[in-house]
């Protein structure tokens, strides 16, 4: 009888399901479910479907709302979409009609029937009312989709409203946390450096190495909490609409040459080979070399952590009339298609958080999700951009990933509520 047809039913009531699932599948036919308006669409739009059975009445979505988005693809024109609903007949019947259904069924239901019914509307079955009474059902339908399209649009405000309140706070929160961070974390740093030269302290460094060991272990956790706080500081000031660029000229080959020899020790303990190009650069730039030697800190510590023991970081420039571009490529893991669009957001982080760690320089070493954030703010305040390439993700092939910073050769700040907007 139905030619193992495939049947779609969206309905928020589990016993209706269940009890529709069991009926037509005993007839024979194929039969999926929903639950909700959105997801039966998208069911109908992965699978062949032959009929739609759907309550009028749905959690998010009216079925009269899902038949007209269905009817404007053209792949549904011709497929049965039945109401299957314990709304009565009259009105709610002519506004299906008006919105496209093919039948309209009625609860409770005659499970005997439905069968029989299901394969007349495959065979070509369809209600009709009349000219009039359709014309009049269209008319009040479409008023009923503008009513419904102006509710949706102003709870839609109210959420973003409420989503900017809360993201304003975010930032609130972030700044004022940094700040009451920042001062006890210099005290901390400021002791701790001053128990190092402590002559007393020296002798029984000398005595036993093992003190050594754990004084320099607490130095080097109080400057990666500062490192931390420093970053959200940053971010938050361009979050909040304070960050200022100061242009001025310098040499950027030196500067690129200043951070990498700051990780050359680094490299060194992990077997990485990390290179600066002798050629290529500027002359001479105008920029905030201060906020540029964030940028190429954070790209050349990120490749030294995302490359394994023995890799090759590679710094390279070029210059043209305009601007200067310089990239860190590695021969790392690389980084997902999905991260590629993802990496330049805050807070995003490409490895497990389970697995966090704060090491700027362990091979899978994390952080918080802000450094790139950081990098795509400065180097679009100064009116460049960056970008990252890479082939994929794997820890056996390492096809490595490039990052190129393209900065103007006489660099204007923008605007900063340009940069918060980022």
């Amino acid at each position: 009888m139905s030619d193992k047809k495939t049947i779609l039913y969206i309905d928020e009531d589990p016993a209706s399901r269940m009890l529709v699932d069991r009926t037509l599948r005993y007839a024979g036919f194929t039969v999926l479910t929903a639950e909700r308006g959105l997801d039966g669409i998208d069911l109908a739009r992965s699978e062949k479907i032959s009929l739609i059975l759907t309550d009028i009445d749905l959690p998010d979505i009216t079925g009269r709302e899902l038949t007209t988005v269905l009817r404007s693809d053209k792949r549904f024109t011709k497929v049965p979409i039945v109401a299957l609903t314990d709304l009565g007949l009259g009105e709610q019947h002519d506004l299906a009609m008006a919105a496209g259904l093919t039948g309209y069924i009625t609860k409770p239901l005659d499970v005997e029937g439905l069968p029989q019914l299901i394969d007349n509307y495959l065979g070509g079955a369809k209600d009709e009312i009349g000219k009039t009474r359709l014309t009049k059902a269209q008319t009040q339908y479409s008023r009923e989709l503008i009513t419904n399209l102006e509710a949706r649009v102003r709870e839609l405000e109210d959420k973003n409203k409420d989503l900017v309140q809360l993201d304003q706070l975010k930032d609130t929160f972030l700044q004022v946390t940094a700040h009451e961070l920042r001062t006890p974390l210099t005290l901390v740093y400021g002791y701790s450096r001053l128990l190092q030269d402590s002559e007393i302290v020296q002798e029984i460094v000398q005595a036993d190495e093992g003190t050594g060991v754990l004084l320099d272990g607490l130095v080097e956790a109080v400057e990666r909490m500062q490192r931390i706080v420093n970053e959200i500081m940053t971010m938050s000031r361009i979050m909040t609409d304070k960050f200022e660029i100061s242009i001025s000229p310098f040499q950027l080959k030196a500067l690129v040459q200043k951070v990498a020899h700051r990780y050359q020790e680094a490299a060194d303990m992990r077997n990485l080979t990390l290179t600066v190009a002798d050629d290529g650069f500027p002359k001479s730039i105008r920029a905030d070399a201060d906020m540029l030697e964030i940028v190429m800190d954070n790209l050349i510590s990120n490749a030294i952590k995302y490359t394994p023991d023995g890799g090759e970081i590679n710094i390279t420039a070029t210059t043209d009339e305009r601007c200067a571009y310089v990239s860190v490529a590695d021969n790392g893991i690389g980084i997902t298609e999905e991260d590629l669009h993802l990496i330049f957001e805050r807070f995003h982080t490409a490895s497990d958080p389970q697995l966090h760690s704060t090491s700027k320089t362990a091979f899978g070493g994390g952080g918080i999700g802000l450094g790139l954030a950081i990098c795509r703010s400065v180097v679009e305040a100064h009116g460049g951009t960056i970008e990252a390439e890479s082939s994929g993700t794997d820890s056996e092939t390492n096809p490595g990933s490039t990052f190129t910073v393209k900065i103007p050769l006489n660099a204007e700040a923008t605007k900063q509520r340009d940069i918060a907007a980022t």
